[in-house]
């Protein structure tokens, strides 16, 4: 499943159904047959799919796969079909002038692709991706969200997570070894960035990295505090909520990091857009 909110800043013209339904077929014939295999096609839908709880987070595609079974009673083929929605597209295009219509039309064909063989190899990675990325969505609104939402993303390298264009640097900190140190280190894209510790750790501390190229997205880096096996279990079930906080930080180059994840590393798409400026935007 493909799922999207409206921007509130910027996209360029949708065209008309027939139109975009010609492109969408047109480019499901550029990917090769081999990893279009065990599906029947795709077929676009007028309709607008919204989301049950979310007025204005639209589902743009969804891959509908069903087992046949064999004379044995037992699953033979599997068989897909994409389902894409240009009412939810069109929903999208209303509120963002500047839409990249093209761009997030393969960006959706693709992901429920992988949804068909990820399901053929009993695979339910993108299941995982797509919760992330409902979460990022909740934490965007204000809602209740699951803190560790981002581990359930694309694992660039250990402790670094990408969730669609955004990535996620995980570190765990005592408070007084955050007090010691005064200044949180990371690797990324090539180099050794540095910046000054927050003032409070809290129990889960985002920390927006301005200036970081993500590929598309954002850097947050996630300051953890470490705590007792039995404080993080009271955590988890719930009986202790955990003290959540958010920051930004300038950070800057001290040194090079040649072997860490780069900008481009797990990014979606054939060319991803600029972080959205409200740091909602969109999600997948």
């Amino acid at each position: 499943m493909t799922e999207a909110t409206i921007p509130e800043s910027a996209g360029k013209g949708l065209p008309e159904h027939p139109v975009f339904e010609a492109r969408a077929h047109a480019m499901w014939e550029e990917i090769p047959e081999i990893y279009r295999e065990g599906i029947d096609g795709i077929v676009v839908r007028p309709e607008v799919e919204a989301h049950p709880d979310h007025d204005d987070y639209f589902t743009l595609g969804m891959c509908f796969t069903e087992p046949y079974p064999s004379g044995y009673m037992g699953p033979d083929s599997t068989r897909s079909i994409v389902a894409i929605y240009y009412g939810s597209f069109a929903k999208l295009a209303e509120r963002s002038p500047h839409f990249d219509w093209e761009e997030e039309l393969w960006e959706t064909i693709t992901h429920e692709l992988r949804h068909h063989l990820e399901f053929l190899a009993e695979d339910d990675a993108l299941e995982g991706l797509d919760y992330a990325m409902e979460e990022t969505y909740k934490r965007g609104q204000g809602e209740e969200f699951d803190p560790w939402y981002y581990q359930y993303g694309i694992p660039l390298a250990p402790g670094i997570f990408r969730v669609e264009y955004d990535v996620y640097l995980e570190q765990r900190w005592s408070e007084a070894e955050l007090r010691e140190a005064g200044r949180v280190e990371f690797e990324w894209d090539g180099s050794l960035w540095a910046f000054a510790a927050p003032e409070e750790l809290g129990d889960v501390h985002y920390v927006w990295m301005e200036g970081v190229e993500a590929g598309g997205g954002w850097v947050q880096v996630v300051l953890v505090r470490q705590r007792p096996l039995m404080e993080r279990l009271k955590g988890l079930f719930g009986s202790s909520p955990l003290d959540l906080l958010e920051s930004e930080a300038q950070p800057e180059v001290v040194g090079k990091a040649p072997d860490s994840p780069d900008a481009s590393d797990g990014a979606p798409g054939r060319a991803a857009g600029g972080p959205p400026a409200d740091r909602s935007g969109e999600s997948s």
